[in-house]
């Protein structure tokens, strides 16, 4: 059996063995990727904890301990010290979200004293793309203007609800995700089209990388779907990602949104990974 140490918390003084160990994977580790380069690994700027473990002296694999928990090339053992470590310290994320073994594994030492979840989804296919778009991108399809701020929110809210089954507006009456979504508009990563003030289609890039960014918030207003919106918009989001961003554009979908991962399949994406999300 692999000697090990006990799961330690990391400090920007590890900043480049991390990096190396999360672009062994650049698509499954992203979003943490995104945050380690954005803010390094201080607690107090990357709004958590980065947890490592390995045997003395190395490391093998890591976990986000923020909002979200994130195990990143997590094996049993190392499992097994992160759901330790969080167990003692008790829930403070709203989600579990990563690779679907780890993530089912953390769920399984940590559902006694953190159950019961509100939602498990346990298979979300992670897809990806690093050609032009196959169809015809939806030339309406632009960067969101400041201006433009409250005429975005009400439809991320809608998607957010939509898709995470409670409103972001709970808790802190949506303060902090009103920041986010203003956020990405100022750094220009909000991507919709809007059509005499209401938002037809929209999506955010919420994570870049030098390798790979990825997609999120995907709606079409419910009143135009079925009618190419997805996929034309989708079409122009990779395009633009392509362009500006990263020479990979990735996302993840529930397994059940039969019609996402149609419209993303036409565009060129293609499966290449699952992640499971267990939600509070």
């Amino acid at each position: 059996m692999l000697r090990t140490t006990a799961s330690r918390v990391l400090d920007d003084n590890d900043r480049e063995e991390v990096l190396a160990l999360l672009d062994s994977d650049p698509v499954a580790n992203v979003f943490v990727s995104s945050r380690v380069r954005a803010v390094g690994l201080s607690p107090t700027r990357l709004g958590g904890q980065m947890w490592g473990f390995g045997p003395r002296g190395g490391l093998i694999s890591l976990c986000y301990a923020g909002a979200n928990l994130v195990p990143v090339n997590a094996g049993r053992e190392a499992v097994h010290a992160f759901a330790d470590r969080a167990r003692k310290q008790g829930r403070r994320c709203s989600s579990i979200v990563g690779p679907a073994g780890a993530v089912e594994q953390l769920w399984e030492r940590l559902e006694p004293h953190w159950g019961p979840a509100r939602a498990i989804r346990w298979a979300q296919p992670v897809m990806a793309t690093a050609s032009a778009p196959a169809v015809d991108p939806d030339p309406l399809v632009r960067r969101v203007k400041p201006e433009e701020f409250g005429i975005l929110l009400p439809a991320c809210v809608a998607m957010f609800t939509e898709e995470v089954g409670v409103s972001p507006d709970n808790g802190d009456g949506g303060a902090l995700y009103r920041s986010r979504v203003a956020e990405l508009i100022r750094i220009g990563r909000s991507l919709a089209r809007i059509d005499d003030g209401r938002v037809v289609f929209k999506a955010e890039i919420g994570a870049v990388t030098p390798q790979v960014c990825q997609i999120q918030g995907v709606w079409v207003d419910p009143e135009l779907r079925g009618r190419g919106h997805a996929s034309a918009g989708m079409a122009a989001v990779v395009e633009q990602s392509l362009k500006y961003f990263a020479p990979l554009v990735s996302l993840y979908v529930n397994d059940y949104n039969l019609p996402a991962r149609a419209a993303y399949r036409r565009v060129g994406f293609r499966e290449v990974d699952t992640f499971m999300s267990v939600l509070f």
